[in-house]
């Protein structure tokens, strides 16, 4: 049986579409919303010995990624409510699955990626005597529905949007762009091949941020909009590490980021 926390969310939807109905629950919000609490584990250890077998998966997909939030709000959506989920299930022989970013060992000053960094060490600092995690390192995700607005998709589409300038830095900054589809197959081979520990999800192509933008702004008739180096560069980024995928991850087909993200964008603005 598969679990999924957070099943609303754009991962968790994917994830959903990966199996059959009948071997999904989502976990409601009104039941995890106060997992994250020091003295819910009680509640956790009774919803899962009620509805689960070992063996059972479960996805954790809630979090929230807005670096501008308060770090304690983040911490706990984002660091304690997945690791009171796994203390309570590991022991009963059910694997929990949580997700992080690849950028966990580069952006150490941003508060969202800090409480995910102190989940992913939790999962590989946990007991033998346990059940494994699986702690996955994603990247930029888009598809299935319009992207956050604080995003740089997201600022990129209320530009496309509005006829109104689009101010950046140089680009000069490195991502792997994944449509969530895809990641959604990937997190299942890396599940079904009982990966543990921290895996980085990575297809290995990455593209700067400058050649993603010219090619919406350009697919949409608007590179006028554009305005390259009218902000500052940042200090901390990742400019020249380009990742590696996995060999578990070979038979995974992963589209074309920069058309991907086109269409995506180009679909959202014209609908």
């Amino acid at each position: 049986m598969i679990f999924i926390v957070g099943g609303r969310g754009r991962l968790g939807q994917a994830l959903r579409e990966e199996y059959k109905a009948d071997e999904v629950v989502c976990v409601e919000r009104a039941v995890y919303q106060q997992w994250g609490a020091s003295d819910s584990l009680y509640d956790i250890t009774a919803y899962f010995q009620r509805y689960a077998q070992p063996g059972a998966v479960v996805y954790i997909c809630s979090g929230l990624l807005d670096s501008t939030l308060a770090s304690e709000t983040l911490h706990n959506v984002n660091f304690r409510l997945p690791r009171n989920i796994i203390q309570a299930v590991s022991p009963m022989g059910i694997r929990a699955v949580t997700f992080g970013t690849a950028m966990e060992g580069m952006l150490t000053a941003n508060s969202y990626v800090q409480s995910k960094l102190a989940l992913s060490r939790f999962v590989s600092e946990m007991s033998g005597e346990l059940t494994p995690a699986l702690h996955i390192r994603i990247h930029t995700l888009y598809g299935g529905g319009e992207p956050s607005p604080f995003m740089f998709l997201g600022l990129i589409m209320a530009s496309l949007r509005d006829d109104k300038p689009f101010a950046m830095t140089l680009g000069r900054q490195l991502r792997e762009y994944h449509h969530v589809s895809d990641d959604a197959a990937a997190v299942r081979a890396l599940v079904d091949y009982s990966s543990t520990g921290v895996v980085e999800l990575s297809h290995g192509q990455p593209v700067t941020l400058k050649a993603l933008a010219e090619a919406v702004f350009e697919s949409a008739g608007k590179g006028h909009l554009l305005q390259l180096g009218a902000l500052p560069e940042p200090q901390q980024e990742n400019f020249t590490q380009v990742f590696t995928r996995s060999s578990v991850l070979e038979g995974v087909m992963f589209r074309d980021a920069v058309a991907g993200v086109v269409e995506y964008i180009n679909t959202l603005v014209e609908s």
